[in-house]
């Protein structure tokens, strides 16, 4: 492949995604997180040096290790200079006394790195921050995403994003927020957060935002390694773990059915089955089976449920929807949201109750001027005002939805569904 300024560019970008967390997590655990700005600055002296250097020679054989050898004598020089080891890490301190490059080369070691990006996600969950300060963090620190894709995750503003970063940052300056990972009672809470990020993770790769690409499978692949390294660790072998991996694999075992050449939506009624990785969904089974261990059941083991039932249909007209409906409810008592109950709106619909499921989409008191300008909720109500036979109503909200969508895939499809209903007002 020939390398352009434009395609270093992009490879850099793909890059940062993958390693820009675990750069940011290793020099956490060198200066402490409450240098948390410096250490970006860090991170981003040596992205900007990689977009500089590559173009003018021949990519490194290891671009990633070029990467982190960069951070890594960038972070070794501050140190000299400085020579004020208690402003760091108290795990460092002392061992910086001694030999400098040899206690800084210890750290960027494959398990250290490791256990330093779980200690950055869990210090990133601390129970002291506000819950979306926490996921903003998260998001922002550890998998590399900006203020736009989290206020996207979020449904909320880039102003709001900014607040929250800015405030978590100060929380932990403030308070000494430390790198570790918690234990008993402290566990538990906290691994609540981390499922939170990673399902928000995985979900913003699987629905992208990006106006030229409907699946980052790069991002979804990011969230599932994160999974698998919480599992790999005693804090985080958990049933719950396990049932958010589950539906993970189920969810990436469509990727290669869910667009076409054209990069056109398939939807889920006229995927060909055959496409789906067979892998990944025994993988699937597999995790949602070592789920089942102990008493009580998260919003996970039910979502993977849901997403087992597509998987053990041979088609779409061969689903269970009084099973999904059940499963619905069942989620609906845990996670009263309105995507939730946008999807449980549409399992009435295929249950042939369209008029029922509109007025409850309606009637949602969740309902409010961030929801009703989110494409998702447009999209929905125009696809079931069209099953309905309300064309005029079905067609202003989905025009609605083309001006609030980004995704140029998702665009496409609401214009064919637009095209269909001025087909069927000439007949």
């Amino acid at each position: 492949m020939e390398h352009t300024p434009s395609s270093h560019r992009q490879f850099v970008e793909h890059l940062f995604r993958h390693q820009a967390g675990k750069m940011i997590a290793v020099l956490s655990r060198i200066f402490g997180i409450h240098n948390l700005e410096m250490v970006e600055d860090v991170v981003q002296e040596a992205f900007l040096k990689a977009m500089q250097v590559w173009p003018l020679n021949q990519l490194p054989d290891n671009p990633s290790a070029w990467l982190m050898q960069t951070a890594k004598n960038r972070a070794i020089d501050i140190i000299r200079r400085q020579q004020n080891f208690q402003q760091y890490s108290i795990e460092i301190a002392r061992q910086l006394q001694q030999e400098t490059e040899t206690t800084i080369g210890q750290f960027f070691l494959d398990n250290e790195i490791a256990d330093s990006q779980l200690q950055m996600i869990f210090a990133c969950c601390h129970p002291s921050l506000k819950p979306g300060d926490q996921v903003a963090l998260t998001l922002k620190t550890v998998s590399g995403f900006g203020t736009s894709e989290i206020a996207r995750a979020l449904f909320t503003n880039e102003a709001t994003i900014q607040k929250r970063l800015f405030r978590a940052k100060q929380f932990i300056k403030e308070n000494n927020v430390q790198l570790e990972i918690p234990s008993g009672i402290e566990l538990a809470k906290r691994l609540d957060t981390v499922y939170t990020v990673l399902y928000l993770l995985f979900n913003e790769g699987y629905n992208s935002q990006k106006t030229d690409e409907l699946i980052r499978e790069d991002v979804c692949a990011e969230a599932m390694r994160l999974c698998l390294l919480l599992l790999d660790h005693a804090a985080g072998n958990q049933p719950a773990t396990y049932a958010l991996l589950s539906l993970m694999c189920f969810q990436a075992s469509r990727f290669e059915s869910r667009v076409d050449d054209n990069n056109s939506i398939i939807l889920l009624e006229n995927q060909d089955r055959t496409k789906w990785n067979r892998e990944l969904i025994e993988r699937g089974y597999y995790y949602l089976s070592l789920s089942s261990d102990g008493e009580q059941v998260s919003v996970y083991h039910i979502e993977s449920a849901i997403a087992a039932e597509h998987c053990l249909s041979k088609d779409f007209a061969s689903t269970n929807w009084s099973r999904m409906l059940d499963l619905y409810d069942l989620l609906l008592c845990q996670k009263r949201t309105p995507v939730v109950m946008l999807n449980r709106a549409i399992v009435l619909s295929r249950l042939n109750r369209t008029a029922e499921a509109i007025g409850e989409i309606l009637a949602m008191e969740e309902i409010d001027d961030l929801l009703e300008n989110h494409y998702i909720y447009n999209a929905v109500l125009g696809d079931l005002y069209i099953k309905n036979g309300d064309m005029v109503i079905a067609r202003t909200c989905l025009r609605r939805a083309h001006t609030l969508t980004q995704s140029a895939a998702e665009k496409k499809l609401i214009d064919s569904k637009l095209l269909s209903i001025d087909l069927v007002s000439k007949n």
